[in-house]
């Protein structure tokens, strides 16, 4: 490869994983030129309540939505790791993999991103990586004084220059289908046996279903 490999690291719960999660994956390895997207279920999630349905699970409905998805990877890592799902750790884990030259970036949504100063260890998280935003629409309330101090200086506004360095940089992206599906939403549903249909992969959907997961929560 002539250049530094570009590769980002999708956290989350997913719980269950739908369409937004996965066209958010694709639309990111799209507009960033990225190589790889590592899709990585919390094992333990340190910043919410442990969810309902194994970690084991939600990695196989991952596997399952993203089939041959060019790019994208259902990533295990934090599920072989003992303890809280740090970011922090993951991503010393993957640059590790790659190298000191890989640009290796962080997605994270708008919500996350206004908590990011109470993360384990934030500033290392810069040490490790680019932290992309993706932006909300609409959204335009001040950042907590504590974010604002720890993003300061660090924030650019294209893909040019956020790839100049390994990490170290902040950028916001605005993704073209912003698909507005909510796991919490899709759990409800199919607590009382409404549809979901449309909103998860098909594949995902009959793992649902042979496993009788989400069933009256």
């Amino acid at each position: 490869m002539s250049r530094p490999p570009r590769v980002a690291m999708l956290g989350g719960t997913f719980d269950p994983v739908h369409l937004g999660h996965l066209r958010s994956a694709v639309e990111l390895r799209m507009q960033l030129g990225l190589d790889r997207v590592h899709m990585i279920p919390a094992h333990v999630p340190p910043h919410r309540a442990a969810p309902g349905v194994s970690s084991t699970e939600r990695l196989a409905m991952l596997r399952a939505g993203i089939g041959d998805t060019p790019g994208l990877y259902a990533d295990d890592r934090e599920l072989r790791r003992e303890g809280p799902s740090y970011s922090a750790d993951t991503l010393t884990s993957l640059r590790e993999e790659y190298g000191s030259e890989a640009r290796l970036l962080m997605v994270v949504g708008h919500d996350a991103f206004l908590k990011l100063a109470s993360w384990h260890d934030p500033e290392e998280l810069f040490a490790l990586a680019h932290v992309v935003v993706i932006d909300r629409p609409g959204h335009a309330a001040p950042l907590p004084p504590v974010l604002q101090e720890l993003i300061a200086g660090r924030e650019v506004k294209d893909s040019d220059a956020l790839f100049d360095a390994p990490h170290g940089s902040l950028m916001r992206l605005a993704l073209p289908s912003r698909l507005a599906v909510s796991a919490t939403a899709i759990r409800g549903w199919l607590a009382s046996g409404e549809s979901v249909r449309y909103l998860l992969p098909e594949a995902v959907l009959s793992h649902i279903a042979r496993g009788g997961l989400y069933r009256g929560e």
